[in-house]
């Protein structure tokens, strides 16, 4: 096993230990730790508090950047949907992931496979309701504004 893979699935048996979940988190770049992370939803009761955000957070506070292009995830657990997509946003390169969003399911941890499902669906028919409202009459719209600003931004 790659050392940095070690390395994530070690942060989450020290994570089961001391009472989280078995995530943990290593991003790399140029064969180089960046930032790591574990689940901390047992200690700060924030469910985005997953180790790969959390160590998508440290490293682009470190480096004051959003782009984390190049930029390889150890994830000692196949990601849910909220950090898949936070790694693309983010234009990571790559996922190296232990165990299967499967094995989670098997030991109780299934809500993940269970959004990837969910959000298959068409929205309307979706566990989530998600209505679009439009803007009151005369109301500033800030996709106009950010496109306005962007002008002289580029």
């Amino acid at each position: 096993m790659d050392k940095f893979m070690e390395r994530a699935v070690e942060l989450a048996v020290e994570n089961v230990k001391d009472g989280g979940q078995p995530f943990g988190a290593v991003l790399v770049k140029d064969n180089n730790a960046i930032a790591e992370g574990v689940n901390e939803l047992h200690e700060t009761y924030d469910v985005s508090g997953h180790a790969e955000l959390l160590a998508i957070r440290r490293a682009q506070n470190e480096l004051q950047t959003n782009d984390l292009s190049g930029y390889i995830m150890y994830a000692s657990g196949e990601p849910c949907p909220m950090c898949l997509t936070a790694m693309y946003l983010a234009g990571i390169e790559k996922v190296l992931y232990s165990s299967s969003l499967e094995e989670a399911v098997e030991v109780g941890l299934g809500k993940a496979k269970e959004i990837y499902e969910d959000l298959q669906k068409p929205k309307s028919e979706r566990e989530l309701s998600m209505i679009q409202m439009p803007l009151n009459e005369g109301q500033e719209n800030p996709m106009n504004l950010w496109e306005e600003r962007k002008k002289f931004v580029e």
